[in-house]
C-alpha cells in the first residue's frame, strides 16, 4: 500500500484481516478492539465508523472469513482432470496442512471460535452456521459427483456423509490443539477414506 491513503474498504478489510489473525490465536473475548486496531495500523477512533459494535464486527469478521474460505474451497473442488474423490482428498489434505501450521495463520477461525462465539453472540452464531452449512453443501455436491463418476461408494446418503465428515474433521482439529500433535488428523484421514470406500 505504501504511502497512498487507503480507501475505506481497504481499511475495513485490514481491520478484519488483523482480527482474524489475532483471534484465531487468542479467541474472541480475550482480544480488545484496540489490539486489533493497532495491528491493523488504524487510529483508535475509527472503529465505530466501520462497525456499530464488537458484535457487528465479529459477525463481519466471520462472514469475511467464510467468503474467502468457501472461494478457496471452490477452487480446490473444481480442479480439472481429477475424480471427485481426488478433489475431496485434496481438500482434506489442505485442511491437515493448515492445521499443522504454527497458529494456522488465521485459517482456522471456525475451529477456534466455534464453541466460544456460538454462546456469546447470536449474530456470530448464525454467521458460523451459514458458513459451515456452505462447507457441508460443497462436500455433499462433491460426494454426489463421486458417486456419479464411480470414484466414491457410500453406505449412507451424501448429506449425512458430508455432515459426519465435517463434524469429524472439526473435532479432530480441536484434538490437535489439545494434544499439540497432528496425529488426530491422520486418523481422521484414514476413516475418511474408509467412509468413502477409497
Amino acid at each position: 500500500m505504501g504511502s497512498m491513503p487507503a480507501v475505506q474498504g481497504d481499511t475495513r478489510r485490514n481491520i478484519l484481516d488483523a482480527a482474524q489473525q489475532i483471534m484465531s490465536r487468542k479467541g474472541f473475548s480475550a482480544v480488545g478492539i484496540n489490539e486489533v486496531l493497532s495491528a491493523a495500523g488504524v487510529p483508535k477512533g475509527s472503529f465505530y465508523h466501520f462497525f456499530g459494535s464488537k458484535d457487528a464486527f465479529g459477525e463481519a469478521m466471520m462472514r469475511a472469513y467464510f467468503t474467502d474460505y468457501l472461494a478457496d474451497m471452490d477452487r480446490v473442488l473444481a480442479e480439472p482432470g481429477l475424480t471427485a474423490a481426488e478433489r475431496l482428498m485434496n481438500y482434506w489434505r489442505n485442511w491437515r496442512e493448515t492445521q499443522a501450521l504454527d497458529e494456522c495463520q488465521g485459517k482456522c477461525l471456525a475451529v477456534k471460535l466455534g464453541a466460544e462465539v456460538a454462546d456469546l453472540s447470536e449474530t456470530m452464531r448464525l454467521a458460523l452456521k451459514e458458513g459451515t452449512t456452505g462447507i457441508i453443501d460443497r462436500l455433499e455436491r462433491t460426494i454426489t459427483a463421486g458417486l456419479e463418476d464411480g470414484s466414491i461408494a457410500l453406505d449412507g446418503t451424501p448429506r449425512d456423509t458430508a455432515q459426519a465428515l465435517y463434524d469429524m474433521w472439526l473435532g479432530a482439529s480441536v484434538m490437535v490443539k489439545i494434544h499439540r500433535d497432528i496425529s488426530p488428523l491422520d486418523t481422521t484421514t484414514t476413516v475418511t477414506r474408509q467412509l468413502l470406500h477409497l
